[in-house]
């Protein structure tokens, strides 16, 4: 994975977000899935490679992440299922013609926090740049009915997202919350909504905490060692696991 020209570099909570989504049933049998905020194009190579079928459209706004990440498309066995736009998702939005099965995104999350001198990461990290409100309207606009929308967000504000998904006609039916380790706090939640029927939304909204998958991982174990959760999970893209 190539990585010298992108703001936001790989990291394993990104790795194991990918892995998470790729093994869900639904993503492996889509047919169109589209990656908002590609950056390197790590969860889209992900998802490749679990769902060999899968047409796959990767939107990215940052122009040197855009590069490389094509660039990582290409050089990758899964090129002919890969493609980027070089796109805001707003526009992209305005202008798409289909819908997905599936789409995933590791959106950009902070707000008030102190921003970098450099924009493009400011772009990939800050949530300015990508308010949350726009990124869920466009994922609502773009998912299939049935369809599945994969992020990761932040434990702090997992509670935001869902609100804001439920709002857009979006249930939460899967959480997972990351820990480093046991001891830790968990630092990141994996959630995944799907996109209701009309019908649904109303009978299905009273039982919707129920209805929740609510789990945990630890990334490693009391040795620090990946922990075999982790291990399970991302086997088959780790080189050295």
């Amino acid at each position: 994975m190539h990585q010298a020209h992108t703001s936001m570099k790989v990291c394993t909570d990104a790795c194991l977000f990918g892995a998470w989504a790729a093994s869900d049933p639904q993503v492996m049998n889509a047919h169109k899935i589209l990656d908002i905020g590609a950056g390197t194009g790590l969860l889209s190579l992900l998802l490749a490679q679990a769902n060999n079928n899968a047409t796959i459209t990767a939107v990215e706004i940052e122009p040197a992440a855009a590069i490389e990440a094509a660039s990582n498309f290409k050089l990758s066995p899964w090129a002919d299922q890969l493609n980027l736009v070089h796109d805001d998702i707003r526009n992209f939005g305005n202008h798409a013609n289909t819908v997905y099965d599936i789409i995933i995104t590791n959106p950009p999350f902070y707000e008030g926090d102190l921003k970098s001198p450099d924009e493009n990461k400011n772009t990939a990290a800050h949530s300015t740049a990508l308010p949350w409100k726009v990124l869920i309207e466009n994922a609502t606009k773009l998912l299939s009915k049935g369809g599945s929308f994969f992020v990761l967000v932040p434990t702090l504000r997992a509670y935001t997202m869902q609100k804001l998904c439920d709002n857009n006609g979006l249930q939460l039916v899967a959480e997972v919350l990351v820990h480093n380790t046991a001891k830790n706090l968990p630092i990141r939640a994996m959630q995944k909504f799907t996109k209701q029927h009309a019908g649904q939304m109303d009978t299905e909204k009273t039982n919707d905490i129920s209805q929740v998958k609510r789990t945990k991982i630890f990334i490693k174990d009391a040795d620090n060692n990946y922990s075999p959760e982790f291990n399970v999970l991302l086997k088959d893209y780790y080189l050295h696991l």
